[in-house]
């Protein structure tokens, strides 16, 4: 009677990890690698035909085993504190839709004065001196007309000082911005 191949497994393992060692160049993986080949063999000895070369099965195995694995790590990228994954995700494009229309309906209620020295400041890129040079005016009533402007839009949208603006449009965060200009 022939012996069951379960019990000759044993005898191949130090083989199996020296060429999971061969493939994988790391004896940590490699011993992964070969616990996994191990579980699948074990879990499919019902396919195995006896009579047959075992240690080429298991190899088969094996080798299978590692290049499944390797092509699933060139699709992963290894990320264990999450910095890149964090940078990679984005807000829903509807959302800056949204609070864009938003900002367009505020905007819009606002004295032309206001939106005049918001748009030079804020979106525009000016100095307040410069802005005030454009309107003829001085330079701390465009400070006055841009903060007015602000704390004007804020009221209209809802938004306090704790509440961040979820805005993916430089322009709009520019206006709506506190932050004097460069």
């Amino acid at each position: 009677m022939a012996s069951d191949p379960r019990e000759d497994l044993v005898t191949h393992l130090p083989a199996m990890r020296a060429f999971a060692l061969s493939l994988t160049r790391n004896s940590a993986t490699a011993d992964d690698l070969v616990q996994d080949a191990i579980v699948k063999a074990w879990s499919n000895f019902d396919k195995f035909e006896p009579g047959t070369n075992l240690r080429a099965w298991l190899f088969t195995i094996l080798r299978n085993t590692y290049y499944s694995m390797h092509r699933k790590r060139r699709r992963e990228v290894e990320d264990p504190d999450g910095a890149l994954a964090a940078h990679l995700s984005e807000k829903p494009h509807h959302d800056g839709r949204l609070a864009l229309a938003d900002f367009k309906v505020a905007f819009a209620k606002l004295p032309d004065e206001q939106r005049e020295a918001l748009i030079l400041v804020g979106a525009e890129g000016f100095s307040y001196e410069e802005a005030a040079a454009t309107c003829g005016c001085a330079v701390g009533t465009i400070k006055s007309r841009v903060n007015r402007a602000r704390v004007r839009l804020a009221e209209l949208m809802h938004l306090n000082d704790a509440d961040d603006i979820a805005m993916t449009d430089p322009v709009t965060l520019a206006g709506l911005s506190s932050k004097r200009p460069a």
